[in-house]
């Protein structure tokens, strides 16, 4: 514990109680005996400020779950995010100096809004959950050789010259920025682990005898929710208790929606809001399969996915798309693969897994070793590690 505590600033363009990555990181410096403010969005009657676990939240811009799509609009919320960050930042860091803020990309630009620090002994961390350049490209299709992504790049290079130490999601990802954006010595590598005083293995509630499959988080098309949902049209005879249940929101809502209508899965597939990280644990413990069916494609098939550790840690046995990033950290010991984009393989595959109990069981016992050793309570060390240096105020 901390004899005086730093006060810290977090700014996340997202929604802080539901995005296990940045509280995760605000309650574990709480835990440490420093003050947090953290700076992010809001839902419709939402609360501007709320104290959560001991982290100051203050919520400054309105985010429609269901906002129009398109290059323009994006751009301009991330825009109108930036000038109000900085504005509010400013204001709060004149009254009390933050010795360390931490900003969440996307978008990587975000850590200009914190110009004032540089006046000061701040430090600045600058933490790419995602990376830019292929995020676009993958959201917007547009090509690598593009003028656009280009442009991203030199963002990108820009944004991290501007910070004082970069922490990367993944370690393709760090080996992509340390080839075009960052000296090795500046960058931390730190995962997306779970927090196990969250996810935990619980006992079952759930009293009926569904087979429920459960996919928590973002509705994008690179997220692949349209082939599990083609593949359990193809299971819908052969499992008839199979249920797809998705907890999230995204802007491929729409298309999913049509296409549970055209496959007449109206009663076998059902989308719900996303709820805080503390419910979901509760209904991701009364799952049956867990199932990551993402795209193997430029963005998708390196974007490490929190879910899966967080469907090991409690206790829930997984099917995975083969992508680039999964087959790099987790094997067949652990996950059941299937070709990624193939809906025929996937649903394969779910037959196997529901038709074999020891195959479920032996999942499920690996994953739980495995993610002894790598949860945020064993890891959180690294982040930690970044204060080290950092004088007392």
């Amino acid at each position: 514990m901390k004899e005086n505590f730093m006060n810290v600033c977090m700014i996340a363009y997202t929604f802080y109680e539901s995005d296990a990555r940045v509280r995760r990181y605000g309650e574990t410096l709480v835990r440490q005996g420093y003050h947090v403010d953290v700076i992010a969005l809001r839902v419709e009657q939402q609360s501007r400020f709320e104290i959560l676990n001991g982290v100051n939240v203050y919520r400054i811009q309105k985010r429609s779950l269901f906002e129009k799509k398109g290059r323009i609009h994006y751009f301009c919320r991330l825009l109108k995010f930036l000038i109000k960050s900085s504005l509010f930042f400013t204001y709060k860091h004149l009254q009390h100096t933050y010795k360390v803020i931490h900003i969440h990309s996307i978008p990587d630009f975000e850590v200009f809004a914190v110009w004032i620090a540089k006046l000061t002994e701040s430090k600045i961390f600058l933490d790419i959950h995602d990376i830019v350049p292929e995020f676009y490209v993958s959201k917007f299709n547009v090509s690598k050789k593009s003028l656009i992504f280009k442009l991203l790049c030199f963002v990108e290079k820009i944004s991290i010259k501007f910070s004082d130490h970069v922490i990367i999601s993944n370690h393709l990802w760090e080996k992509t920025l340390i080839n075009r954006s960052v000296d090795k010595n500046k960058i931390t590598v730190i995962l997306n682990y779970p927090d196990t005083h969250i996810f935990y293995r619980k006992p079952k509630t759930r009293e009926n005898n569904k087979f429920m499959i459960l996919y928590p988080g973002t509705i994008n098309k690179h997220q692949g929710i349209d082939i599990a949902i083609k593949a359990l049209y193809i299971i819908r005879d052969k499992i008839p208790s199979a249920e797809f249940h998705i907890y999230g929101n995204g802007p491929e809502m729409q298309s999913i929606k049509m296409l549970i209508r055209e496959l007449e899965l109206i009663n076998r597939v059902f989308i719900k809001e996303a709820v805080p990280v503390t419910q979901i644990t509760e209904i991701m413990a009364n799952t049956d399969l867990g199932i990551v069916p993402k795209r193997d494609g430029l963005f998708g098939g390196e974007a490490f996915s929190t879910k899966i550790l967080e469907f090991m840690a409690v206790g829930v046995p997984l099917i995975v798309a083969d992508t680039k990033i999964d087959r790099y950290y987790f094997n067949e010991n652990l996950v059941l693969f299937f070709r990624s984009g193939d809906e025929e393989d996937l649903a394969r595959k779910i037959i196997t897994l529901y038709e074999d109990r020891k195959l479920q069981d032996r999942l499920v016992l690996n994953a739980l070793n495995y993610v002894k050793m790598n949860n945020w309570n064993m890891k959180e060390g690294i982040y930690l590690k970044l204060f080290d240096n950092l004088p007392n105020k």
